[in-house]
């Protein structure tokens, strides 16, 4: 588990555009904000 306040790793994942998402080429430009959360209608 990472601890709160840790900068995450570096990631790549698919946006819903189909478009890749680097994480490494917002770093000291942008701010991004990481939110997980399970899925609508599980039992969590």
């Amino acid at each position: 588990m990472i601890a709160e306040g840790t900068p995450a790793p570096d990631f790549t994942l698919e946006s819903q555009f189909g478009t890749r998402f680097h994480l490494a080429d917002h770093k000291g430009r942008h701010s991004v904000l990481l939110l997980f959360y399970p899925l609508d209608w599980t039992p969590t």
